[in-house]
């Protein structure tokens, strides 16, 4: 497991009760009855992952309250980083940052089809984009991942050749950071290992 990620967030039993609008001993029977998982604190008490709740209100269809939409937030895989960029590029900047993260797992997409169907089944922590991919609105594309739970708000590095470019400027908004082509690894290795400390900070 990498070092990087939020902190797990874990619920209790009163907890789930509160979020599913029903009473605690409905929570504590959902659990017994194996519809919920759960383990057992020292002291006896139930305890939830927010994994292991978010797929049962997915199962329930209970996903419309402020709450429940902050468990779904907590389904990105923070291991994961997706980069999308051309074939040649990209296949340079993955050789490079998996000596640099041997802990991590790598997604690669070369086009904005293949980067919708990647985001939505894997749903990675890190998304490493080229600006200048074909085929994606990219303020369009950075606004969902951080605005739609169900992505889990990954953090989004780009890469583009013009930081210039009013566009930029719109996306910094949506964009944790913006590195000038031609993209150095080691920079990108040394930003994602300092997210450590932000993750902690805001989990």
């Amino acid at each position: 497991m990498p070092k990087i990620g939020r902190k797990v967030k874990i619920f209790s039993a009163l907890e789930v009760a509160n979020i599913c609008g029903v009473v605690n001993q409905t929570a504590i029977n959902w659990i017994k009855n194996g519809y919920l998982k759960a383990f057992t604190t020292p002291g006896g008490q139930y305890r939830i992952y927010a994994k292991d709740l978010a797929a049962f209100l997915d199962n329930r269809g209970m996903a419309d309250s402020g709450d429940v939409l902050q468990v779904l937030m907590e389904r990105a895989n923070w291991g994961v980083l997706l980069i999308a960029a051309d074939e040649a590029e990209n296949n340079r900047i993955h050789n490079e940052l998996a000596r640099f993260l041997p802990e991590f797992s790598f997604i690669q997409a070369f086009d904005g089809f293949e980067l919708g169907l990647k985001m939505a089944g894997e749903k990675p922590g890190f998304v490493l984009l080229d600006l200048d991919l074909p085929g994606i609105n990219n303020q369009k594309f950075v606004q969902l991942l951080k605005e739609d739970p169900v992505y889990g708000k990954p953090y989004i590095l780009a890469v583009g050749s013009n930081l210039e470019d009013k566009n930029f400027q719109v996306l910094s908004g949506y964009i944790d950071k913006i590195f000038l082509k031609p993209v150095d690894s080691e920079t990108i290795y040394k930003f994602i290992k300092n997210l450590e400390k932000l993750t902690d900070a805001i989990a």
